[in-house]
């Protein structure tokens, strides 16, 4: 995982005001017209056993060989609506431009397709960007969904801001914490945690607010003399 707790080590105009706007984001009260998601991706590494793993026995648990076999990656993107309990994730074997443009006109065509406009919350990475649906599909298409978008960017090293970071890490804990080998299991596993999450409606209350970051984030806003 990704690792987004680090701050700005001085004043950084920059880092807040992409945090001041991401959480003015947070707060907006909810509608289904213009939904706010977060997304997120993060790498796999797929893991084989070289050995069958013994199975448990009363009193032990299950062991497996320290040996085992790289079987490449898999990418895993996620959404998640906060407000509404709603998690979204794809498995490819890639995290390119147009992967990301791809799983980004799943997510307008098929899980919010009457939503007027989807606030999109990420980090600025190099994919995460219209151009990249360019890239992926003929000029009217990318056009017709760049127009659905409202996209805002968390700063540099404020990925803990992005609450689909949150739950990879509640996937991996819960679905991922153990070898996979396959990249069709390892989908057909994380349908599965997916579907079980958002039967729970799951939901997510972000409590810190920008008067919050003020105070107690105060270092990193520039100071003005009298």
């Amino acid at each position: 995982m990704k690792k987004g707790w680090c701050l700005p080590e001085g004043p950084s105009a920059e880092f807040v005001a992409a945090m001041e706007d991401v959480l003015e984001v947070y707060h907006r009260p909810y509608d289904v017209a213009r939904p706010v998601v977060c997304m997120d991706e993060c790498s796999k590494q797929l893991i084989g056993e070289v050995r069958a793993p013994w199975p448990p026995k009363p009193g032990q648990v299950a062991k497996e060989d320290s040996e085992y076999e790289r079987r490449g990656t898999a990418n895993v993107f996620m959404a998640v609506e906060p407000l509404a309990g709603q998690r979204t994730t794809q498995v490819t074997e890639r995290r390119t431009r147009i992967d990301w443009a791809c799983f980004v006109q799943m997510l307008l065509m098929t899980v919010y397709p009457l939503a007027e406009k989807v606030v999109l919350v990420m980090d600025n990475l190099n994919t995460h960007g219209i151009a990249s649906l360019y890239e992926a599909f003929a000029p009217d298409v990318a056009r017709a969904l760049a127009a659905r978008l409202e996209i805002h960017y968390t700063p540099k090293h404020g990925s803990w801001l992005n609450m689909a970071e949150t739950e990879l890490s509640v996937l991996s804990r819960q679905c991922m914490d153990r070898r996979i080998d396959d990249r069709d299991l390892m989908a057909r596993e994380i349908a599965a945690w997916q579907a079980n999450r958002n039967a729970n409606h799951s939901r997510i209350s972000w409590q810190f607010t920008t008067a919050d970051a003020r105070i107690k984030l105060k270092r990193l806003y520039p100071s003005f003399g009298a």
